[in-house]
C-alpha cells in the first residue's frame, strides 16, 4: 500500500466532515485535517483508493438511476482477492501532464470530482465540464 496526497487543480484538499469526504481550503492548524489517500495498484492502470490506513475505500455505487461515490468500511488489502466482485472500488488512473484523473471501472465515463465551490463533498460526474476532475496526486515520501 502506498500513501498519496491529493488536491484538485483549484488547490482544494480532501478532508473528512460528518463521515463524508469533502474538498476545501485548509489553513493553519486545520491543515492537519488533510486526508491522505491509500492506494493499492492493480494492473494495468487500475487502483483502489482508501482512507484511514485503507480501512475506508472509495466505491462507485449505482442506486436506481443515480451513480454515487461512497466510502465503504472494507480493508483495501482484501479487495484484490476478488477483482471482479470489487470492480466498484476500482478506479482507472489517467495522467495528463502534472495532473491525474480517476475514472470508475464499474461506471465507465464517471470521474472522481470536486465541486467548483469549496467545502462540498467529493463525488462522481459524467459531465467533466461542470466539475473539477483533474487532481494533483503526489506520493508521500
Amino acid at each position: 500500500m502506498q500513501t498519496f496526497r491529493i488536491w484538485d487543480v483549484n488547490q482544494k484538499i480532501f478532508y473528512m466532515r460528518n463521515n463524508q469526504l469533502i474538498a476545501g481550503y485548509l489553513q493553519g492548524p486545520n491543515t492537519k485535517l488533510e486526508e491522505k489517500i491509500d492506494v493499492v495498484p492493480i494492473e494495468p492502470d487500475g487502483l483502489f483508493l482508501g482512507l484511514h490506513e485503507g480501512k475506508l475505500c472509495l466505491a462507485c455505487v449505482k442506486s436506481g438511476d443515480e451513480i454515487q461515490l461512497r466510502l465503504e468500511a472494507v480493508n483495501i488489502t482484501d479487495l484484490s482477492k476478488n477483482k471482479e466482485q470489487n470492480k466498484r472500488f476500482t478506479f482507472i488512473r489517467s495522467n495528463s501532464g502534472p495532473t491525474t484523473s480517476f475514472e470508475s471501472a464499474a461506471c465507465p465515463g464517471w470521474l472522481l470530482c470536486t465541486a467548483l465551490e469549496a467545502d462540498q463533498p467529493v463525488s462522481l460526474t459524467n459531465k467533466p465540464k461542470e466539475a473539477l476532475t483533474r487532481f494533483y496526486f503526489q506520493q508521500e515520501q
